[in-house]
């Protein structure tokens, strides 16, 4: 192995080897990869680590089965489990790891089981982003888990507080196809437009009425390149994740590079949040509510005994632009690429988007409750390209049993929504995009059948699925009735996929728009 696998260790101790050749270096890392073997091997002996373990492939000492890894988690845990089964192990360092592929174990683990496996396994990188595990995705389930929840989905998520900002997505969402109609006959990534798109979308919700003009263009264009950053960070395989105990030396840097990130983000939400409470304080924009506004009084009327402080709003904000950024915007660029891909499920699109609209109007939000072959590309979509294809990882809070094997206390749970929604045994023709297999209202997000879960299930299920199914909805809908679309010349569509933390497009869509409405004051 070379040397230089070993930099980081170098780097982080140059007083230690500063003065040692090549050849003292590699003496150095033979040492000190047999004393950290023999203690592996040592612990392995005491604690007989596989028994009553579910099954799974052989692994080596220290760094279990890390070296056989794929950088595509979702299909290689698949992989694993047609080789050993719907429950198997693997050992990530000194971290184990359980794979869960089938309906019956996740409705285990995600309902009959779920106080026990309510928790999450926080890595390094979510540590730093979650301002200390304050915000709602990494907080331990108990009760200020549940204060954050409530507060989300009765004050923030809700039907009635969504309908109120309704204006703010109707104003962001038609300057976007004011900007595809300006570039009409010239190619466009769909991705990165509508990564913007949803981005304006929910900073306008989360503090629009705070933050106007140009101020907000610029905010918005610092927030993309940190947003961006967040994502990769934490999709970073850490070795602080794999040997707990290293986290203290951050080898990879992950930890320094997201607590510089998160000092840029702090200082966009102080300065946010200081001009709403001036305004506040001086009785402007009272008229129209945004969420910071809300979450500010919540913040002056909370429970002593369980307060709502400025670090969980800070967290919570957090949650939501990383959250249902790159998630949204990552969903509506398959389902243009899909739909791309079937010029019959185009067709169906736009003669249902015509009906129901016309083409001498603007599709609005209280249209999308008529689309039901929309609401059924949206199904299928999130069917085969899940927005989180491992589910947040979970972690039980105690030793218990799955499918009658031994589960240890802060096991790292893959639940893999991705191989369930692509069982040949539960879809008919289960790779193919087919959104009509939906149009019987068989499947919801309610996340009661195990056969479709694509927001998760259980106590941890997704807050924001209203949210998402609107944003969803309604850009996906105005892209369809206000365009046609069309590949440049010589250029074919690619549907591979590229694992993160969020699933995206290995390669992005580029499009040509090519205005469908008679009248071009319906693009202003």
């Amino acid at each position: 192995m070379s040397l230089k696998f070993f930099k980081p260790l170098f780097d982080s101790f140059p007083w230690l080897l500063q003065e040692l050749n090549v050849e003292q270096k590699g003496v150095f890392i033979s040492y000190f990869l047999g004393f950290l073997a023999l203690l592996w091997f040592l612990l392995c002996f005491i604690r007989n680590s596989n028994k009553g373990l579910p099954p799974g492939p052989k692994a080596f000492p220290l760094i279990g089965n890390l070296l056989s890894l794929d950088p595509e988690l979702h299909t290689y845990f698949a992989s694993l489990s047609q080789t050993y089964g719907p429950i198997c192990r693997l050992w990530l360092g000194k971290k184990l790891g359980i794979i869960i592929s089938s309906p019956a174990l996740a409705r285990e683990v995600l309902k009959d089981k779920d106080t026990i496996f309510a928790n999450r396994d926080v890595s390094a990188a979510g540590r730093e982003f979650s301002y200390g595990i304050n915000d709602l995705l990494w907080s331990p389930y108990g009760p200020k888990w549940r204060m954050l929840r409530k507060l989300c989905v009765r004050d923030m998520l809700s039907c009635s507080s969504l309908d109120s900002v309704y204006a703010l997505r109707r104003r962001e969402l038609r300057q976007s196809i004011n900007y595809f109609y300006s570039q009409k006959g010239l190619p466009v990534n769909i991705g990165e437009q509508m990564f913007l798109t949803v981005f304006n979308v929910i900073t306008s919700m989360l503090w629009g009425g705070t933050v106007k003009g140009g101020e907000r263009a610029s905010l918005g264009a610092e927030f993309r390149h940190v947003v961006t950053e967040i994502v990769e960070l934490v999709s970073i395989p850490n070795l602080s994740d794999f040997y707990p105990g290293l986290t203290w030396f951050d080898f990879q840097g992950v930890i320094k590079k997201m607590k510089v990130v998160l000092k840029r983000f702090d200082k966009i939400f102080e300065s946010i949040i200081d001009q709403r409470q001036k305004l506040d304080r001086n009785g402007v924009g009272q008229e129209s509510k945004d969420f910071l506004q809300v979450l500010l009084k919540l913040k002056d009327e909370a429970d002593p005994k369980m307060p709502l402080t400025m670090t969980e709003i800070k967290a919570l904000l957090m949650d939501l632009v990383v959250g249902g950024t790159d998630t949204t915007s990552n969903a509506v660029e398959f389902a243009m690429t899909e739909i791309l891909n079937k010029p019959d499920v185009l067709g169906k699109l736009q003669e249902e988007v015509d009906t129901v609209v016309g083409k001498d109007n603007i599709v609005e939000e209280s249209h999308i409750q008529q689309l039901p072959y929309f609401y059924a590309v949206m199904k299928e979509v999130l069917r085969l390209h899940p927005a989180l294809p491992l589910l947040a990882p979970h972690c039980p809070s105690e030793t218990g049993t799955v499918g009658g094997y031994t589960v240890p206390k802060g096991s790292h749970i893959f639940v893999n929504v991705w191989a369930i929604h692509r069982d040949a045994s539960i879809w008919k023709n289960p790779t193919e995009f087919r959104p009509e297999r939906f149009l019987d209202n068989k499947w919801d997000y309610s996340g009661n059948d195990f056969n479709y879960f694509p927001f998760g299930s259980g106590r941890r299920m997704c807050a924001g699925i209203a949210m998402a199914e609107r944003m969803f909805m309604y850009s996906l809908a105005s892209l369809i009735h206000s365009f046609d679309w069309k590949l440049p010349e010589g250029e074919t569509l690619d549907l591979k996929e590229k694992f993160g933390i969020t699933l995206k497009k290995k390669m992005p869509l580029v499009a040509i728009p090519t205005p469908r409405l008679c009248n071009p004051t319906l693009y202003e």
